[in-house]
């Protein structure tokens, strides 16, 4: 697990790293997959939905995603959002399809 922008490596896993901040009171917490980021290969919906499993948290997910099949993915996992950033670059989602997800 990397922390820290990604510029830190931990020994940790991450539902005990996201444990610990959730029993300091963060309710939020963004996760990137970055084995997955930029790829465009599907987010890590199954990681996501583990860590909500075991972690009562508002989640935000990021890596991977490539289509609105994925943001459902993420959705149907209890993510409460989703980063969309290379795809929206690339034009394999829109503003116009993501206003119609939401």
């Amino acid at each position: 697990m990397s922390t820290s922008g990604w510029r830190e490596n931990s020994d940790k896993d991450i539902i005990s790293f996201i444990s610990d901040y959730k029993y300091k009171g963060v309710t939020y917490t963004i996760c990137t997959d970055i084995a997955k980021d930029g790829m465009l290969q599907g987010p890590s919906a199954d990681l996501y939905k583990e860590i909500l499993e075991a972690i009562e948290i508002n989640l935000i997910a990021s890596g991977g995603i490539s289509s609105l099949k994925d943001i459902e993915d993420l959705r149907e996992a209890g993510c409460e959002g989703a980063i969309i950033g290379k795809a929206f670059y690339e034009g394999k989602l829109t503003l116009k399809e993501l206003g119609r997800q939401c």
